[in-house]
């Protein structure tokens, strides 16, 4: 692995490519806090998939695109006069140093839970900080991942159930009050009702300690291969998958589970 000093070098070099493009390349000159933005959510979801494929050569090279757009908005943040790198890292140094008293002050915290606990508190104290437990939760998240933030948050100032075992009454309860809806045919209030046992779920998963995003996501994974494999076979037999039954389809489904 890479000493101190490299790791220092290679971030200099970083800077000063990035000065180069940005005076001498075309594209790069012309982009600006806006243009970037697309393409940094992009990246970022670029990222995340490498991360669930557990690829560290993909995971390497996404991190790298990452950190130049880091760098990319440093730049422009320097020309306007606003920001540069070093006030990035410099705030980021801050704070971090601020939300852990455990570890530069006096504050004591054993287990992950309690530095949640002790986290959340500190936050409410920074300056600029936040000024509710949820307001610092983005109104632009994903709405599945900003439920769980959510509930998380509440977790940390104490607002929880006692056993987690009881959030299956509530569960159940959902399902029951959905029904309801549904039979009436309201569309309005069964979408409500649909949301409400959403967050009922995703507050079960963050109960018994699973990511609902990821598991998701890994049943999104597991329905393509699946259905993939069904047009295949299909494809292999000379038909189109439209022209299965549902009985064939569910055959060539057990078939690709099997082979999992």
């Amino acid at each position: 692995m890479s000493t101190k000093e490299q790791k220092l070098a290679a971030f200099g070099r970083l800077l000063d490519v990035m000065d180069t493009l940005r005076e001498k390349c075309p594209w790069d000159r012309k982009q600006t806090f806006e243009s970037l933005r697309p393409n940094t959510i992009e990246e970022t979801f670029e990222l995340c998939d490498a991360l669930i494929k557990q690829d560290t050569n993909e995971i390497c090279k996404e991190l790298g695109d990452v950190l130049l757009h880091v760098v990319f908005y440093a730049k422009i943040g320097s020309e306007q006069g606003d920001f540069d790198i070093a006030d990035i890292c410099n705030k980021l140094c801050d704070k971090l140093i601020f939300r852990h008293p455990h570890v530069y002050g006096e504050a004591e915290a054993q287990s992950a839970g309690e530095v949640s606990l002790l986290w959340e508190q500190v936050k409410q104290k920074e300056k600029d900080g936040n000024k509710t437990v949820l307001s610092g939760v983005p109104q632009s998240l994903p709405s599945l991942i900003k439920a769980y933030r959510i509930q998380d948050k509440a977790r940390n100032v104490g607002f929880d159930w006692q056993k987690r075992e009881d959030v299956w009454d509530k569960v159940h309860e959902e399902i029951d009050e959905l029904r309801v809806e549904l039979e009436k045919d309201d569309l309005e209030h069964s979408t409500d009702e649909f949301g409400d046992l959403l967050f009922s779920l995703i507050n079960a998963s963050r109960l018994y300690g699973i990511n609902p995003d990821n598991a998701l996501e890994r049943t999104n994974r597991k329905f393509i291969s699946r259905f993939t494999y069904v047009e295949e076979r299909a494809k292999e037999q000379g038909r189109d998958i439209k022209d299965l039954t549902l009985a064939e389809m569910d055959a060539l489904w057990n078939e690709a589970k099997q082979g999992e």
